[in-house]
């Protein structure tokens, strides 16, 4: 059974009387890569700095490992923070940035960070004619700090470059520099801030696939937020999407995106064709004015739902094998397929097509029944 990490009760946050979080319950696990998906000003960003006590919660309680850490600040958290603007020291090197937070704590502190009985003793063994001092374990704390930030720098990449300074390094080296600096610590925890919103589009790609993978070597909690549904599909065991600070949906990439449960979910996590349509009976609708087959599904006879068909999904056949016909109105190449929309009875519809289709073509659609989703209709449409 996974274990919960962190664990979000009620949790309601408001600014200028706006609600921004509102009565938000999640549950954290331990070594797994979770994103908050939503659009700008939906509260993840807001969700994200009250577990990392950056913003106070109004109502609710944050448990971490087992402990409520509303009172507590961020320091005393078992957490650290990447954020979208890196916040590095110019003046320092790639190396001088990554130890600096431990470097510069309490004496107390680093003791209590490495372990003051196995320092005393890997001091016995290193130095077995000086007398433990604290001068000396002072000086072997700090050689453990460069030899821990050696190893943040091979974790992401950075070898060769610990003595560049920062304004010498490009955006993605940067952005690696400040993952670094955030690893050194051993937080149980990594709460990452759309830190890879200031690249461009094939270095965020890279780092996707990067992040899984340190994350896996790591074994510690990632919380990711973005408002990119790519990045959130490509890295993360679990995705919570949000809107109106109002959990919409939580799953896995593959749950999210084929079992939406509502409109705002089907829209926002890649493209979909919504069409109102009707439920005939088990296993049948009626959508655009033809009736067809759907399984997995039950509704109460003659309900209104809304059928929602990813434009992938729709199969591009002959005119006489077709159940639906269109008109092409737009069709442009994508460099993988075209984006072919038709209009089918007054609809526009959206469908991704490896051939090519001429704007003003009649098209054939069929559908498989087990591409086919349906959602129940909201109250307010």
């Amino acid at each position: 059974m996974k274990k919960v990490l962190i664990d979000l009760k009620d949790i309601v946050k408001t600014f200028d009387g706006q609600t921004i979080v509102n009565h938000l319950n999640l549950q954290i696990y331990e070594n797994e890569f979770l994103t908050l998906l939503g659009p700008s000003g939906c509260g993840k960003t807001t969700t994200l700095r009250m577990i990392a006590g950056f913003e106070k919660t109004e109502a609710g309680v944050i448990i971490i490992d087992g402990k409520i850490v509303n009172d507590l600040p961020p320091y005393a958290r078992p957490v650290n923070t990447v954020f979208q603007r890196y916040a590095l020291f110019p003046h320092l090197n790639v190396i001088e940035n990554i130890v600096f937070g431990l470097k510069n704590s309490s004496y107390a502190s680093k003791l209590m960070f490495y372990g003051e009985d196995n320092l005393i003793m890997e001091a016995q063994d290193k130095y077995p004619n000086k007398k433990i001092t604290k001068h000396l374990l002072n000086k072997l704390i700090n050689e453990k700090i460069y030899q821990d930030a050696e190893y943040a720098i091979k974790l992401v990449n950075l070898q060769g470059l610990e003595y560049r300074k920062i304004n010498q390094l490009s955006g993605g080296q940067m952005q690696r520099v400040a993952l670094a600096r955030a690893i050194i610590n051993r937080p149980k925890i990594l709460l990452l801030d759309e830190p890879l919103a200031a690249l461009d589009l094939k270095l965020r790609q890279n780092m996707h696939y990067e992040l899984k993978e340190m994350q896996r070597r790591l074994g510690i909690t990632f919380i990711f937020v973005t408002h990119d549904q790519e990045e959130a599909m490509t890295m993360s065991d679990r995705i919570v999407v949000i809107n109106d600070g109002v959990i919409q949906q939580l799953g896995t990439p593959k749950e999210i995106y084929n079992e939406p449960v509502n409109r705002f979910v089907a829209d926002f996590i890649g493209e979909s064709n919504i069409i109102r349509g009707k439920y005939i009976k088990e296993n049948e609708i009626e959508v655009l004015n033809k009736r067809i087959p759907c399984v997995g599904y039950k509704f109460a006879e003659n309900e209104i739902v809304d059928v929602v068909i990813r434009p992938e999904d729709w199969d591009v056949v002959s005119l006489d094998k077709a159940v639906f016909v269109g008109k092409v109105i737009s069709s442009i190449f994508k460099g993988v397929h075209y984006e072919i929309i038709a209009k089918v009875e007054d609809v526009e519809l959206i469908i991704h097509t490896y051939e090519e289709v001429k704007v003003n073509d009649q098209i054939g659609l069929k559908v498989d029944p087990y591409k086919i989703h349906l959602m129940r209709v909201a109250q307010d449409e």
